[in-house]
């Protein structure tokens, strides 16, 4: 283990020790030597009460509790240019800190792990939660030409995910990370549409949709590639939409679920009106209580979370405020028993070019939506603003 693995995870837990000015560091450092003595027995203890197979890197929060995570937003959509202030920004206007940080680690832009954006993440005392995206462009609702489903499964791109997996064990602390964002969406190059939809004489099983099941090869040889190098600091999430699009039994997310053994955490996109242009919109209950049922069924073992969530300030259809003060009455109040944490998309950003169509979902933005989150947050005793990590198996 390096040095700065060791103190990245000595400054994550005393941040979470009560301040006390007239101690010295060495004595506030002895007390919580005694107090890793004791907490490191408990830790496998709270992963056991959802009965998870396995519960990944990071410690499950205790029953009811509920990780506070966030995308703080960035400059040019790409979801990859976030700064320490947009953190800084989003956390003084909600009066909490964030557990995790949501982030993009976009391949058209850079092939290697992103130590630089983890490590000011880890810095600020949260866990860095990366988005792995191997597309060759941001737009969306088109093939991919570079990184298909197919060059991964051939290898294509074993050596920078060997890298990749190389750096992140390195990294020593815990990672949450995912691959296939929004999988059953057809907006991401991985959905099933760019490749082979719903053919089933192109690849694998006869019997299933060739597109969900190249997904599932390619998922599982990324990860266990990446597992391979000694990374397993890293927790691995499955991250579907709420609504399969398009609304096809081949499309539907269940297809696309790559198996338990290489997927720690699961959870759902769940969004209302994203842009002012939009005449519907559903609530966040309506959208996760069906998502919900379908994920119990499909992987009843694994945690649950609602990995990003948001409304636009100008909507015609619902205001935001109201949008997220039942949205976040609902996760707080545990109408979804196995919900262990949630995002919030803090972002913006234009539609066209017309500023009335623009989009923002920052709550800076907004004082109305800024003070139901001030005021939810601020009641809610099970949201927890920080892990707690001990030795994840890091670099040695």
């Amino acid at each position: 283990m390096s040095d700065n693995s060791i103190h990245a995870r000595i400054t994550i837990l005393l941040a979470q020790t009560p301040r006390l000015p007239k101690w010295s560091f060495g004595t506030r450092l002895l007390g919580l030597q005694l107090g890793l003595l004791i907490l490191l027995p408990v830790w496998p203890m709270r992963a056991a009460h959802t009965n998870d197979v396995s519960a990944g890197s990071i410690p499950l929060p205790p029953p009811g509790g509920l990780y506070h995570g966030v995308y703080p937003g960035g400059r040019s959509g790409a979801e990859d240019d976030l700064t320490a202030a947009d953190l800084a920004a989003y956390e003084k206007t909600v009066g909490k800190r964030a557990a995790w940080v949501y982030f993009s680690n976009n391949w058209f832009q850079n092939r290697a792990f992103p130590v630089a954006t983890a490590g000011w993440i880890r810095e600020a005392g949260a866990i860095p939660f990366i988005r792995l995206m191997l597309r060759s462009t941001a737009a969306e609702k088109r093939r991919e030409k570079v990184f298909t489903l197919q060059a991964i499964l051939d290898g294509q791109f074993d050596a920078d995910l060997r890298r990749w997996g190389q750096a992140a064990r390195q990294f020593g602390t815990p990672l949450l990370a995912e691959y296939g964002t929004e999988c059953n969406g057809e907006w991401f190059p991985w959905n099933g549409r760019w490749n082979g939809g719903s053919q089933t004489t192109g690849f694998g099983h006869p019997a299933k949709p060739d597109g969900p099941e190249r997904f599932v090869a390619a998922y599982r040889h990324l990860v266990l590639t990446i597992r391979a190098q000694g990374a397993t600091n890293i927790t691995w999430v499955f991250h579907p939409d709420c609504h399969d699009t398009p609304a096809a039994a081949w499309n539907r997310f269940e297809n696309y679920y790559p198996g338990d053994d290489v997927v720690d955490w699961i959870g759902v996109s769940a969004y209302g009106p994203q842009t002012p242009l939009e005449t519907a919109g559903e609530s966040l209950r309506q959208m996760v209580d069906s998502a919900y049922a379908r994920l119990e069924r499909l992987a009843p073992r694994k945690p649950v979370l609602v990995l990003e969530f948001g409304c636009t300030a100008n909507s015609p259809v619902v205001k935001a405020p109201d949008w997220a003060q039942a949205a976040l009455t609902d996760l707080f109040t545990n109408r979804w028993p196995r919900v262990v944490g949630f995002s919030w998309w803090n972002e913006r950003w234009e539609n066209d070019d017309q500023p009335e169509h623009n989009t923002t979902m920052r709550v800076q933005d907004t004082p109305a939506l800024a003070a139901v989150f001030r005021r939810t947050l601020a009641g809610a005793t099970n949201v927890l603003e920080r892990v707690a990590v001990g030795h994840q198996g890091g670099e040695k």
